[in-house]
C-alpha cells in the first residue's frame, strides 16, 4: 500500500475471509473499552496496535504474514487467570514454548534494564519463563479464535478493575 496513513478496512481488506470476523470482534471488543488503535506499514505488511488511552500500555497486537494472521496479547494479568492458561489447546501452549526465554528473569544482568519483566508462569505443570513480547504470540485459526476471544476479554476485565 502507497498510503501514509491506514484505517481499519484497510488492514481488514489484507486479511484471509476465515480471520475477518475474528478481527472486527476483537476490534469492536476494545473500541467499546476506549482503546487506542494504531495502524502502521511495516516490511511484512499492516501492523495493528491497541493500546489504552490513559495508560498507552498495549494490550494486543496483530499482524498480517504470508503464512496468516498473528495475534500477539499483553497479558499483564495472567496471574489472575490460571485457570484459562491450563485449558488453552495443547497447540498453543507449543507456540508458548517456542517463544524466547525471558532474559531478565533467568539472569537480570543479560537483558536492558529498562525492559519490562517477562512472564513467569505454569501450565499444566509445565513451568515458562517467557519475553513479554513474543510469549502469547499466537496463529489466528479455527482452534485459537475461540481461545483468542476469551483470553482478551479475561485481559481487559482484569485491567478494568481497580488496582488492589
Amino acid at each position: 500500500m502507497d498510503k501514509s496513513t491506514y484505517n481499519f478496512e484497510d488492514f481488514i481488506s489484507t486479511l484471509n475471509p476465515e480471520s475477518k470476523d475474528f478481527v472486527i470482534k476483537i476490534n469492536d471488543i476494545l473500541q467499546k473499552e476506549s482503546y487506542k488503535i494504531k495502524i502502521e506499514d511495516k516490511v511484512s505488511g499492516l501492523f495493528v496496535s491497541y493500546s489504552h488511552p490513559k495508560t498507552k500500555r498495549s494490550i494486543l497486537n496483530f499482524q498480517n504474514r504470508k503464512k496468516g494472521l498473528l495475534v500477539r496479547i499483553y497479558a499483564d494479568y495472567y496471574h489472575k487467570y490460571t485457570d484459562f492458561l491450563n485449558r488453552i489447546p495443547e497447540n498453543m501452549e507449543k507456540e508458548i514454548a517456542k517463544s524466547p526465554v525471558c532474559k531478565r528473569l533467568v539472569n537480570p544482568n543479560d537483558c536492558n534494564t529498562k525492559c519490562i519483566r517477562g512472564y513467569d508462569f505454569f501450565i499444566r505443570g509445565n513451568n515458562y519463563k517467557k519475553c513479554r513480547y513474543c510469549c502469547f504470540q499466537f496463529a489466528v485459526n479455527q482452534e485459537s479464535i475461540p481461545v483468542l476471544v476469551e483470553f482478551l476479554e479475561n485481559e481487559v476485565t482484569e485491567r478494568k478493575k481497580p488496582a488492589q
